[in-house]
């Protein structure tokens, strides 16, 4: 059997989940590979940092790599992805932001947005298993909803860690981070649509 997929017709093109399902037929290894990678971009996005004066909590572009990871994998997957990513940095590897690793790193100010993103892995891979995210205003939502959870979390986290309250870690933790998040929300909108289409023009030009 091909590793192609081929899924056509207008009751397919309506169908929910991860687009790479309709690309690639699944398998353990293929799985594998794939949760994987969701980590290995996560590191990968953590090293691209830039500091907030006045807050213990850097701009980096973890948040959109879990978002895009879990929005192209599926909540299994997704989770998986994170939850791999996060181990490897609990047992010292450097991978966390500032190629930083450690169990100290999980109990410290930006532990929380870490338990975020598996959470958040889970949000919109789940919301991608059972409903349609090939339109901008799909991929949006979830993509809100992912990181509404992530704050939840890291200013929870935040407010433990530092002692100062929960609106100290509000104003450090979430509200500097606002207008960029918003912004990866609206990039991922476009591209996840994108990555629809030419799974559908390959679909019908399996060629």
């Amino acid at each position: 059997m091909s590793d192609f997929a081929l899924t056509s017709g207008a009751n397919a093109a309506a169908l929910p989940g991860a687009w790479v399902d309709r690309l690639w037929a699944r398998s353990r290894t293929r799985d594998a590979v794939l949760v994987t990678a969701a980590a290995g971009i996560t590191a990968a996005s953590a090293q691209v940092a830039f500091p907030i004066p006045g807050s213990p909590v850097p701009v980096t572009l973890q948040t959109f790599a879990v978002l895009l990871t879990a929005a192209s994998l599926g909540a299994g997957r997704g989770v998986l992805g994170q939850i791999l990513y996060v181990f490897l940095g609990a047992v010292g590897l450097p991978v966390f932001t500032g190629a930083s690793g450690g169990m100290h790193v999980l109990v410290g100010a930006t532990g929380g947005y870490l338990i975020g993103f598996i959470l958040a892995a889970w949000l919109v891979g789940r919301w991608v298993d059972v409903r349609r995210v090939d339109r901008p205003m799909g991929t949006l939502a979830a993509y809100v909803g992912g990181t509404l959870v992530i704050y939840a979390c890291g200013v929870t986290g935040l407010a433990i860690y530092s002692g100062q309250g929960l609106g100290w870690a509000i104003s450090k933790g979430v509200v500097p981070f606002l207008l960029g998040d918003a912004f990866k929300a609206l990039l991922a909108a476009g591209l996840l649509p994108l990555a629809w289409k030419a799974v559908r023009g390959r679909e019908h030009d399996p060629r």
